[in-house]
């Protein structure tokens, strides 16, 4: 009984009637969000009920969530699509075919990650440059989903190619559709706003309110079918309906991805890896917090790479852990995984033999539902604290954004992620130094621009905050240098090393022919609070051994011995 997850072995009688409870209002969410976010990938209608069934047990069996829902998301359906529409017609067997393959190369690439215990991937991405990314993937769905809204068909994959072919096709736009769409959107949204508080009033608990409030695309499709289906308005008024979905469980069998397709997919594969993962972890552990339950990082891998192969095994495409849904599963009473087995159990009843229920389902139903779920996912909020905090996140928020929108998905995180790491790289190459001084009395050194501090004459003090490397260490030697010009009076420079973590070779070599410098002008260079890692590699090199007597185990030390030495009067 090892081999079962801890959640089984642990289980208790008084968790089922909440776990049953929430599978069954997950799965009624769920089921017009798989629809729509498989027709947002450029896949049949079915092929997002198949990602709905194998990869949540899978999750289940693996994962360290107690409450997070598996399955299709909108970001990872964009991504899909970027990524397989140059390769394929969407919707052909082809296309169908890479969208498992694509799974299957991001689960393995996440069960490698989770075997070698990179779980600190999920911090790999900055929340700029997600949020951002997310932010851009977001406007770009919900432009592209406006073609169904007016019942058009507009060629284009970027924003701006698509906005024109809605301007140059508006006088086809067909009216029935056009007021199902937007009957569809004010419905969503007045619902998303007013629908709980309104239950609430009628006196159902908060709790109950919100999830009921949450389930209302469910019941825009169910009315909007039967609206179309009665007075067959797919023949009438020629609104698109999702038509004929193939009625029973998928049939399993492993695509594997040639030398071709492998060399077209593995970029998009990790980004949807990285994306995904980074996602999902986020909602796992903001939910665990109010449990005060535990996500482990590696064994997040694992669960999602499980939940990735499955849905590669039985006709998916690529999935992760969903906000909305797991939100709902958190609020609709799941204790364990066991809701998400539930779901996966009840998904797979429908697809067995309730398809034909969704012949009449109009795409700009669908449509609506994924524009009312991704505008909820542009986070104006991140964007104005990163503008007051640190203008520099910012704008890499809007870069990230931009990017997304104008150059297409993967471009756009690439974008973002080069941004962070090249602002990284300059902030450390642009390290605060502060010239310091004791704090009248104690054995504190502060800033002399900040604090009123005392200092010792021919001694110059710099506190050094960032360790020293290549883009950084000449520009130590020339403030030092600077510092020396304006003051002829220095015969000692310290360097308080207390945030140096590492000197690396190229930085070793500077100081090194720095201090030989100062020592032909009688000036004396000693280190302060170097840290023992950096001290043990410093020892045995040439700096170390001119230095031997120069390395001071404080500030207060350094100061002491300035004050006191004969080279202080000369």
């Amino acid at each position: 009984m090892n081999w079962l997850p801890e959640w089984v072995r642990r289980y208790q009688p008084g968790w089922l009637a909440g776990d049953l409870t929430a599978g069954l209002i997950v799965t009624v969410m769920l089921i017009p969000q798989s629809l729509a976010y498989a027709l947002l990938a450029g896949l049949p209608p079915e092929v997002g009920l198949y990602a709905s069934i194998l990869p949540i047990v899978a999750y289940a069996l693996l994962g360290s969530s107690m409450t997070l829902a598996v399955g299709p998301v909108a970001v990872v359906s964009l991504m899909t699509a970027s990524a397989l529409q140059p390769l394929a017609a969407a919707g052909s067997a082809q296309y169908l075919a890479l969208a498992m393959q694509l799974s299957l190369l991001s689960g393995v690439m996440l069960l490698a990650f989770g075997a070698l215990r990179l779980g600190f991937l999920a911090h790999f991405l900055s929340h700029p440059v997600i949020s951002g990314f997310i932010s851009g993937s977001a406007v770009l769905i919900a432009v592209g989903q406006l073609k169904y809204i007016l019942g058009l068909k507009v060629a284009g994959s970027g924003v701006l190619e698509t906005v024109t072919g809605l301007l140059e096709a508006l006088p086809q736009t067909r009216p029935a559709t056009l007021a199902i769409g937007v009957a569809s959107l004010a419905f969503l949204l007045l619902a998303r706003r007013y629908l709980a508080p309104a239950l609430q009033r009628l006196g159902l608990p908060p709790k109950a309110a919100d999830v009921m409030g949450k389930l209302a695309p469910m019941a825009a499709v169910i009315v909007s079918t039967a609206v179309v289906g009665l007075f067959r308005l797919d023949q009438s008024a020629g609104v698109s309906v999702v038509g004929a979905v193939p009625q029973g469980l998928p049939r399993l069998a492993l695509s594997v991805p040639g030398p071709d397709a492998l060399a077209q997919l593995w970029l998009p594969a990790l980004l949807i890896t990285l994306v995904g993962f980074v996602e999902s972890v986020s909602v796992a552990q903001s939910l665990a917090l109010k449990r005060r339950q535990r996500i482990r990082p590696n064994r997040e891998l694992v669960g999602l790479g499980a939940a990735n192969v499955a849905s590669a095994l039985s006709g998916g495409y690529p999935v992760t852990g969903g906000f909305a849904r797991s939100v709902v599963n958190f609020a609709a009473g799941a204790n364990t995984p066991l809701a998400g087995v539930v779901s996966a159990a009840l998904m797979a009843l429908v697809i067995a033999a309730l398809t034909g229920l969704f012949y009449y389902l109009p795409h700009a139903v669908l449509a609506a539902t994924i524009i009312v779920a991704v505008t909820s996912l542009i986070d104006i909020g991140t964007f104005r604290q990163a503008w007051h905090y640190d203008r520099a996140d910012a704008l890499s928020l809007l870069a990230t954004a931009a990017g997304v929108i104008a150059l297409g998905v993967e471009a756009g995180i690439l974008t973002g992620v080069t941004l962070s790491l090249g602002l990284l790289v300059w902030r450390s190459s642009h390290p605060h130094i502060a010239v310091v001084g004791r704090v009248p009395g104690t054995e504190h050194f502060r800033n002399v621009e900040r604090h009123a501090v005392q200092t010792v004459s021919g001694l110059l003090a710099l506190r050094v905050d960032e360790s020293l490397f290549f883009a950084n260490a000449t520009v130590l030697e020339d403030r030092i240098e600077a510092l020396l010009a304006k003051d002829a009076t220095v015969r000692r420079v310290l360097l308080i090393c207390s945030a140096v973590n590492q000197i690396d070779v190229t930085a070793l070599g500077v100081l090194t022919q720095l201090e030989r410098s100062m020592a032909a002008r009688n000036i004396e260079l000693s280190l302060a609070e170097v840290k023992g890692p950096v001290m043990d590699r410093l020892r045995p090199t040439e700096l170390g051994q001119r230095m031997q007597g120069r390395v001071f185990l404080s500030t207060h030390e350094a100061f002491e011995h300035a004050s006191h030495s004969p080279a202080h009067a000369g």
